[in-house]
């Protein structure tokens, strides 16, 4: 098996290999033998992704020779269209370079909130990309995090929706000062210096994410408060009608799947503050960086942000955290 990259997630995808190739060495028989005793800088094939004068983008496979078996990792991300059509040249140049199964990694989906018609005359954007993804022919995709778990079935091929919340729990319950019964230590590197299981509460910032949230505060043995929020479809503007319990005193944790503006999230922390909230933590599973958002995160009242390599973004940030999912992919491969 050979590791692939396009432009978006150069970084994961060399995780991804690295594991695979340390993983090999255990002989778990879940790894192909073509992978066994293989370093990860083996096991990442090489491209080349350039553009022509004219703004169409050129790849060429520089590989002497292509394993049968290729995972393709790339995300829809910005620049959403070039990426779009990169992977789909990259996987068909595997083809004609001897690759005859291709598994592709998509760890953000683009497209993703275009998954209704809204207005009349739009139209259904994720299920037009879904379709052009499965030109290539690959045999399944994996993603993260889906905006809707009815975009698999624009798919006619096996998709296996991987989920960043057990990266997420992970990062909180290694936070969390348990004094009651247990003790564990705030993560090295956190940004905030632990919280106490007293005074922690999930929020629920809107209806969507009432199941996740409540799933959420379950797993970290906390307590949980909605918000009825609604939203102007027209106008995007969006209200908060009340909340279902106190955060006044209160650390609290929101867990969402994406930033993409991040305006709401902030007036969300902005209102939460102004409720007696002591700090707020935002856990997203895709940061899609648009322009100047990170900027207006870094001065909002969000003290800590916490989100994964599904995109990829190089850059300082004193409120960012980025947790790596290459372990989540590579467990989905093995299977």
């Amino acid at each position: 098996m050979q590791i692939f990259s396009g432009s978006s997630n150069p970084e994961l995808a060399r995780r991804i290999a690295e594991l695979m190739a340390a993983k090999s060495s255990d002989h778990s028989p879940k790894i192909a033998p073509a992978c066994a005793g293989r370093q990860g800088s083996e096991l990442l094939g090489q491209l080349e992704i350039s553009q022509f004068a004219n703004g169409e983008t050129r790849i060429v496979v520089k590989e002497d020779q292509v394993a049968k078996e290729v995972v393709v990792v790339q995300s829809l991300s910005i620049p959403t269209n070039e990426h779009l059509i990169e992977f789909c040249l990259i996987c068909d140049a595997l083809q004609r370079a001897g690759a005859a199964e291709i598994t592709a990694v998509v760890p953000w989906m683009g497209y993703s909130k275009q998954d209704k018609v809204f207005l009349a005359g739009e139209p259904l954007s994720a299920k037009v990309v879904a379709q052009i993804i499965q030109t290539t022919k690959i045999k399944k995709l994996i993603t993260f995090d889906l905006h809707n778990r009815a975009i698999m079935g624009f798919f006619d091929i096996p998709v296996i929706e991987l989920s960043a919340k057990s990266r997420f729990l992970e990062y909180f319950k290694g936070q969390l000062n348990r004094k009651s019964s247990e003790h564990l230590p705030a993560q090295a590197g956190s940004l905030l210096q632990g919280l106490e299981l007293e005074s922690t509460v999930v929020v629920a910032p809107d209806a969507g994410s009432v199941k996740a949230s409540s799933n959420f505060a379950r797993e970290l043995k906390l307590p949980i408060v909605y918000m009825d929020k609604r939203r102007d479809y027209l106008s995007g503007k969006v209200d908060v009608m009340g909340m279902s319990g106190e955060v006044q005193g209160q650390h609290v944790i929101i867990v969402d799947d994406m930033i993409v503006t991040g305006s709401t999230i902030m007036e969300t922390a902005k209102y939460l503050k102004a409720q007696g909230a002591l700090s707020v933590s935002v856990a997203a599973t895709h940061h899609l960086y648009v322009d100047d958002v990170q900027i207006k995160l870094e001065s909002s009242e969000i003290d800590e942000i916490i989100v994964t390599d599904t995109v990829e973004k190089i850059g300082v940030s004193k409120k960012l955290k980025v947790l790596s999912v290459a372990e989540l992919v590579v467990q989905a491969l093995q299977h």
